[in-house]
């Protein structure tokens, strides 16, 4: 009974799931601050409510992205549909860009022409009750995350917490307009919110396209696999490791590398060996898919020669790899 509470629990933190909520979650938000602003007349409020509809778009976009990535591979896309949601973070990120300039041109509008801020208390009610909301979904969001290495799901949490602190700081903006009666506090804090969003658009855009470009697997996860390899020819007298490289792909990761063993082995030894390799690998790197090309001890493959007669030097020196 317990195991199937638990098995539950997981299976509804999963990215498909936390998108699905991430999108009742702006709907509701929207209705809540577009509320909010109508009470008040706070610019810094309708900013806010602006933000909201990006959510929205941005975490319906996410969820087919996120669906696209899970499709198998196929004889179009052999390596499967992993970096989808790196598309996620990128439309997110421009929508982001977009929602700043649209607050900055209201902010700026308000902020020549101050109008007076009504019922804030109702105002700031539904505006804080709105960031709990955001604020709790996206520390489950970013914690789920990080487990199914998911690039969408983090991107929308993290535009979440973007939008808890803009809610946070068009609330001090309110109070301090309400406190010392300079109405053009308001539209300042609006337009600080829309640089703050719009730095973080830019960051997501810049995030997504190193996804794109086949980025290395972080440190962390090199040194595992570092360390394992290591391990193995120490263990296995005659065995080494090179030119070894990596890159991520969604919640896929991936390593190739050769591994050369002595030429008396046989074929069933090396495979052998090469199986528990990838067992090991895929242990220490859940969803890792590793290949790896066996050679005998001295041999390099056709394109290392073409390397080397082209100057080894510089083609070694961009070739990432691991001391073994």
């Amino acid at each position: 009974m317990l195991n199937s509470d638990l098995s539950s629990s997981s299976k509804w933190l999963q990215p498909h799931n936390l998108l699905r909520l991430s999108v009742v979650v702006a709907l509701l938000t929207i209705v809540l601050k577009t509320l909010a602003w109508w009470l008040t007349g706070s610019v810094g409020l309708l900013s806010d409510a602006l933000e909201s509809f990006v959510n929205l778009a941005g975490a319906m976009f996410a969820l087919t992205m996120v669906t696209v990535a899970k499709r198998p591979a196929d004889t179009e896309h052999p390596y499967g549909h992993y970096k989808a949601e790196y598309f996620s973070a990128g439309f997110e990120g421009v929508l982001v860009i977009g929602a700043s300039l649209a607050i900055a041109w209201a902010a700026l509008s308000r902020l020549w022409n101050p109008q007076p801020l009504e019922q804030l208390s109702w105002g700031l009610m539904l505006s804080l009750l709105s960031t709990v909301f955001n604020g709790l979904l996206a520390w489950v969001m970013l914690r789920s995350s990080r487990k199914y290495r998911s690039m969408a799901l983090e991107g929308d949490a993290r535009h979440l917490l973007t939008d808890v602190w803009t809610s946070v700081g068009v609330v001090v903006g309110l109070l301090a307009a309400a406190l010392t009666g300079w109405l053009w506090v308001d539209a300042a804090v609006a337009l600080a919110v829309a640089v703050h969003i719009c730095v973080q658009g830019v960051q997501l855009v810049w995030q997504s396209s190193q996804g794109l470009m086949d980025q290395a697997l972080d440190a962390p996860q090199r040194l595992r696999i570092d360390t394992l390899l290591d391990s193995f020819a120490r263990r296995s007298e005659g065995v080494s490791f090179d030119n070894i490289s990596s890159r991520q792909a969604g919640e896929r990761s991936f390593v190739d590398f050769h591994m050369h063993v002595p030429g008396q082995w046989s074929v069933q030894r090396a495979a052998q060996l090469r199986s528990e390799i990838e067992a090991a690998l895929l242990q220490a790197i859940p969803g890792l898919y590793a290949r790896i090309e066996l050679l005998p001890m001295g041999m390099n493959t056709v394109s290392e020669v073409a390397d080397g007669e082209q100057g080894g030097e510089a083609q070694g020196a961009a070739r990432e790899g691991f001391s073994t």
